[in-house]
């Protein structure tokens, strides 16, 4: 799978991990012969007690040096591995995360928020996990099962017999349960994603909830989601919980099985035994051959658990490849910096011809319409228009959020598919209505339009956005810490620092898409008497409910069911326009224009 070629980079440590493995699992396997050594010649033997006590003691260090060089072997194994495995999730976690950050809208729009959040976190981990086990385990489990086998097999070939008639019952039966496991892991972690969003959203809609008193809903839609999860999990623990028991009665028949067959041998042949004739059954042998069983049981176990892993790490890779395999729909057609060859007489200017645009996800009527407009340089622009007229989506064709479904957009004289996506959203400062702030200061958070921008130019800009004096009213200043999401701010303050970082980008345009939703009339219009003032070149687009916030723009464009009504001055509009005339009326018939 794709995923896994993010361990080509750490080689080595794959390489390295299963090599000290295989060294600790040779030295296992060393174990029971040197103890039945001991056991026939040394304890059971007829030598003198002197000659005893040195095979014993001899053999027991020897067993002991096996041990520590086994253990160093096992440590070694566990570094590489891990550290393979935790450079390979950070890597995978990390181009997951850069994927997501670069999907075109609509290609977000089809992953849920708690989706995208399984993937980079719980995914990313099954999948980290499976690896180190791969390179680790899985060689364990491998070798031991196999040799095993061998040294039972060099211990007595009957034992062997007893083995290989048990062995495959055991594998068929893993395979069975395997098979009913594998397609529930799929669901496992879809229930992971509700938990997951219903999670997020509570935490995003805090205030909502509890000012709607919904909290006891919520708790129950949580518990729901989390009792599915439960209970989907448990579903696949109580097929696997017959696994152990039913390879405890395999394992304990075997056991019984050789002790018979030992005890009988022994038993026919004492002093044979105790002489240690070269070919015949003894003690020792039968203590190292119960030692391999159990060896050779135990990895089928391991066996299990690790096709477990596989199922749900193949699942899991699945679900990150989706995302992997997700190219932006929006690309670049061009590389940085590029020479567009722009005309003066079009600098600062953009203009729809013939747009027409439909979400890609709906289907049925475009959002806009055959929609035709000229926004000049420097000019003040507003869109008004009813709820669901199409206004933000005008807006969002200008930085190639979508493409336009016929027609082109011009910004600069220039087709916007033209641009690389770098340069034209370098020209144009977005501030919208949903205002998204950062964890950190208010400092940091308005220099996320301009990195290097100093502490006067941060000023300068919150005092253009009518902020400063709200800002300074709090004891840290400019260096006071923002909340999650803002969540200790005021609307109208997020949105006042959302300015600011638009304008601090010092843009060639300007696009306030409802932007001032939270603000009085009279700060707003504190704030475009200082925007004109200061950024009088600067070709800026008002999008609006209220009458208000766009009278006083050079012209307005009316928007109704996607398409461009009108597009005049206020006073024109109010002579001809029947439609602003009944937003007028409506919003600003009792005086209200007076306070703007």
């Amino acid at each position: 799978m794709k995923v896994f070629k993010y361990l080509k980079k750490y080689w080595y440590f794959a390489l390295l991990a299963p090599l000290f493995m295989v060294g600790e699992v040779i030295f296992d396997l060393l174990q029971p012969k040197l103890m039945e050594k001991i056991v026939d010649q040394g304890v059971l033997s007829n030598l003198v007690a002197s000659d005893k006590i040195e095979i014993v003691v001899n053999t027991g260090l020897l067993m002991l040096g096996c041990l520590v060089v086994g253990g160093l072997c096992g440590i070694l194994s566990g570094v590489c591995a891990s550290a393979a495995a935790n450079s390979f999730g950070d890597d995978v976690r990390k181009d997951v995360f850069s994927k997501v950050v670069n999907l075109s809208y609509q290609q977000t729009d089809s992953f849920t928020t708690g989706s995208l959040v399984t993937r980079i976190t719980n995914d990313v981990t099954q999948v980290q996990n499976f690896v180190s086990m791969a390179i680790r385990m899985f060689v364990r489990t491998i070798v031991l099962f196999f040799g095993g086998i061998l040294m039972m097999y060099l211990t007595s070939p009957k034992f062997a017999i007893v083995l290989a008639v048990i062995l495959p019952i055991q594998v068929l039966l893993i395979f069975i349960f395997l098979r009913k496991m594998t397609p529930i892991f799929g669901v496992v972690q879809s229930k992971i994603d509700k938990v997951n969003t219903v999670v997020q959203e509570n935490v995003n809609g805090v205030r909502v909830v509890k000012a709607y008193v919904r909290e006891n809903y919520e708790k129950d839609r949580f518990n729901d989601a989390n009792v599915d999860l439960s209970l989907t999990t448990l579903k696949v623990q109580k097929i696997f919980a017959w696994v152990s028991p039913l390879m405890m009665i395999f394992m304990n028949v075997i056991v019984v099985a050789i002790i018979y067959l030992g005890g009988i041998e022994i038993s026919q042949n004492p002093s044979a035994v105790i002489n240690g004739e070269a070919g015949v059954m003894t003690v020792g042998k039968v203590m190292s051959a119960l030692t391999y069983i159990a060896q050779v049981l135990m990895s089928v176990m391991q066996f299990a658990m690790i096709f477990q892993s596989i199922t749900r790490a193949k699942v899991c890779a699945k679900r990150i490849e989706e995302v992997l395999n997700s190219s932006p729909v929006i690309t670049s057609n061009v590389s940085r910096n590029s020479d567009y060859n722009i005309k003066e007489k079009d600098k600062g200017t953009i203009e729809f011809k013939n747009v027409d645009f439909s979400y890609p996800s709906l289907s049925g009527k475009p959002v806009i319409s055959n929609l035709n407009l000229k926004i000049n340089k420097g000019e003040v622009i507003a869109i008004l228009g009813a709820t669901g007229s199409g206004k933000s989506s005008i807006v969002n064709l200008i930085p190639r959020f979508y493409d336009v479904t016929n027609g082109e957009v011009l910004v600069d004289g220039i087709n916007v598919k033209d641009y690389n996506l770098f340069d034209l959203r370098e020209k144009i400062s977005m501030i919208l209505q949903k205002t998204e702030l950062f964890s950190g200061t208010i400092e940091e958070n308005i220099k996320w339009g301009k990195e290097d921008a100093s502490l006067e130019e941060v000023q300068e800009v919150a005092k253009i956005a009518q902020a400063d004096d709200f800002i300074n009213s709090f004891k840290e200043g400019y260096n006071s810490q923002v909340g999650e999401r803002g969540n200790n701010l005021s609307g109208g303050q997020k949105q006042r620092i959302s300015i600011a970082r638009g304008i601090i980008k010092k843009p060639e345009f300007l696009i306030f898409d409802d932007a001032t939703s939270a603000l009085d009339l009279a700060t707003e219009a504190k704030l475009h008497k200082a925007l004109k003032e200061n950024l009088d070149d600067v070709t800026t687009i008002i999008i609006a409910q209220r009458v208000a916030s766009a009278k006083n723009a050079n012209r307005i464009a009316v928007i109704d069911n996607g398409c461009l009504v009108d597009f005049d001055t206020h006073e024109n509009l109010m002579k001809n326009c029947a439609i602003y005339q009944d937003i007028y009326n409506s919003q600003l018939k009792r005086g209200e224009e007076d306070e703007f």
